[in-house]
C-alpha cells in the first residue's frame, strides 16, 4: 500500500489565511481535524468548517499543528501542486469508438492518456464510464454531494455494453446509476451515447433512451453523438460512418421522444449533437429545445448559440456603431473546419452585405491529419492550416477558432503554435472564441461582446 506524505502545495494566495500562518510553497499539508486526505474533494469537504487543526510539514521537516478559526466556507488559499491531490485514474476499457485509438504515432505523451476518473467529471466535466467507480467512490459522491457527473452511456444493455466498452465489467456498472438516483440522494447526472452504426443505433436506442428516462429528474439530459472515425483505424472494430439517411431517422427518434418526455416532465432531456443536424441538412431546432444548452460542451446547440448571439450582436451593431460600419475598410479571412464551414461562411456573408468596405475570405480546412471524416475545428492541426492557406489572400488579420487551442495555451494538437501559422502563412493570426458575440466584434473590429 502506498505510504502517506501527505500532499504538496504548489502556490499560497496573496493575503490569505495561509500565507498570514507562514504556510508557504514547499510545504506539505498531512491532515486537517486529524484525518488524511485522499484527495482534492476530502479537502474542498473538510476546509469548510469554521474551526481547523491544520498538520503542515514544512520544507525543512518541522511540523506545524495550526489552529485555524475562519468563516464557514472561507477558503485557506492553498493551491496544490497537483490539482486533484492524487494520480489520474486510467481507463481500463477497450472502446470499440476509442478516439485515442485511432491517433497516429509520433504525438505528445499526455494526448495518449485515456482517463476515467469520476472526480474529472465534477472538476473538468469529463464523462466516465462508471467501470472504474468503486463502491467507496460512490460513497463519497453521495457524502459530499458532489455533483453534476457525467456519464458515458453508450448502451443500456449490459450484454452490448460490455461489447462496446470491451470490459466484462461494464454492464454491470450500470447498477451504479441506481445508487446515485435513488430517491432524496438530489445527485444531478448528464448522460452521453456514443453512437456507432449497426451497434448502438436502432432499436438499441429506443432501448437505451426508454430505460434512461427512469432516471429522471436526477438524469437531467443525454446527448447522442456519432462516433469519430480518423483514418488511423487498422485492426480496431470495423465501424462505418453514419450518411444523411442514418442521420435523419436519429433526429426523428430524437425529437419523437423530446415530445414525449416534455409532456411527462417538462424538459427535453434527449438531445442530438449538431453534427446530426449538419448530415441530415436539417435546420437547427428553436432555443428552447435545448433545455439551457445544458449539453453545450458535448456539441448540442452550439450552432443555434453562435447564430442567436450573432443576431443580437448585429442588431447592437447596427443600432450603436453604424457610422464605424459605413466607414469602415478592412481586409481580413477566417479559417474553420469542414462541418460548421457553411454556417460560419454565411454568417460572415451577412455581415459583409452591411458593410462595404468589408473584405473577407473564409476558408474551409479539411482535416488531412486525421482524415476528412474528422469535421469539428477542434480537432484541426497547424500543419493542414498552413498547408491548405498557403499562399491564399488572407488579408491583414487571419482568424482561428478558439477550440483549436488547447486549454490556456497557444499550441494546436500538432504542437504548431500559433506564432509557426503567422510566420509560415506571413499574416497575423488572431484567435475568435467560438460565440456570435465576439465573431461580430471580430468582424466589424468593435466591442460589442463586452455588453453580454
Amino acid at each position: 500500500m502506498k505510504k502517506y506524505n501527505g500532499h504538496l502545495i504548489g502556490n499560497v494566495e496573496d493575503g490569505s489565511i495561509a500565507q498570514e500562518l507562514n504556510i508557504e510553497k514547499g510545504d506539505y499539508l498531512l491532515k486537517i481535524n486529524d484525518q488524511e486526505l485522499e484527495d482534492v474533494f476530502d479537502y474542498q469537504y473538510l476546509v469548510q468548517d469554521d474551526h481547523l487543526d491544520v498538520l503542515i510539514r514544512k520544507a525543512d521537516g518541522e511540523e506545524w499543528l495550526l489552529d485555524i478559526d475562519k468563516d464557514f466556507d472561507e477558503d485557506l488559499g492553498i493551491e496544490f501542486e497537483n490539482g486533484l491531490m492524487d494520480n489520474y485514474r486510467r481507463c481500463s476499457n477497450n472502446c470499440i469508438f476509442c478516439f485515442i485509438d485511432q491517433m497516429p504515432k509520433g504525438m505528445r505523451d499526455t494526448l495518449y492518456f485515456k482517463d476515467d476518473d469520476s472526480r474529472l467529471s465534477f472538476l473538468q466535466g469529463n464523462y466516465v464510464t462508471l467501470t472504474n467507480m468503486s463502491d467507496k467512490d460512490i460513497d463519497r459522491i453521495l457524502k459530499y454531494h458532489l455533483s453534476p457527473i457525467n456519464i458515458s452511456f453508450q448502451t443500456t444493455n449490459p450484454e452490448l455494453r460490455c461489447k462496446m466498452l470491451g470490459n466484462r465489467f461494464a454492464g454491470e456498472a450500470l447498477k451504479k446509476v441506481d445508487r446515485l438516483c435513488a430517491p432524496g440522494t438530489g445527485i444531478e447526472i448528464n448522460g452521453q451515447i456514443v453512437l456507432c452504426k449497426g451497434v448502438n443505433d436502432g432499436p438499441e436506442l429506443t432501448r437505451s433512451i426508454t430505460d434512461l428516462t427512469k432516471y429522471i429528474p436526477n438524469l437531467q439530459s443525454v446527448s447522442v453523438v456519432p462516433v469519430g472515425l480518423s483514418k488511423y483505424r487498422d485492426g480496431l472494430y470495423p465501424l462505418e460512418p453514419f450518411n444523411k439517411e442514418d442521420a435523419e431517422k436519429v433526429i426523428d427518434e430524437i425529437e419523437s421522444w423530446q415530445k414525449k418526455v416534455y409532456k411527462e416532465h417538462g424538459i427535453h432531456f434527449i438531445h442530438a449533437s449538431d453534427e446530426w443536424y449538419f448530415l441530415a441538412g436539417r435546420d437547427f431546432p428553436e432555443e428552447e429545445r435545448y433545455d439551457g444548452y445544458i449539453q453545450l460542451e458535448n456539441g448540442v446547440g452550439m450552432v443555434r448559440l453562435l447564430i442567436n448571439e450573432f443576431e443580437e450582436s448585429m442588431k447592437i451593431a447596427l443600432s450603436e456603431h453604424m457610422d464605424h460600419i459605413k466607414g469602415l475598410k478592412r481586409h481580413i479571412s477566417f479559417a474553420t473546419g469542414k462541418l460548421v464551414y457553411p454556417c460560419i461562411k454565411e454568417l460572415v456573408d451577412r455581415a459583409v452585405s452591411v458593410c462595404p468596405g468589408l473584405n473577407t475570405s473564409v476558408y474551409e480546412i479539411i482535416n488531412e491529419f486525421f482524415g476528412e471524416r474528422i469535421t469539428v475545428s477542434g480537432l484541426l492541426t497547424g500543419q493542414d492550416i498552413i498547408k491548405q492557406l498557403k499562399g491564399k489572400d488572407l488579408g491583414d488579420v487571419l482568424y482561428l477558432p478558439e477550440n483549436l487551442l488547447r486549454s490556456g495555451e497557444d499550441y494546436l494538437l500538432d504542437d504548431v503554435t500559433v506564432g509557426d501559422i503567422e510566420r509560415e502563412l506571413n499574416v497575423k493570426v488572431g484567435i475568435v472564441k467560438c460565440d456570435g458575440h465576439d465573431l461580430v466584434s471580430k468582424l466589424f473590429d468593435i466591442h460589442v461582446d463586452e455588453l453580454f
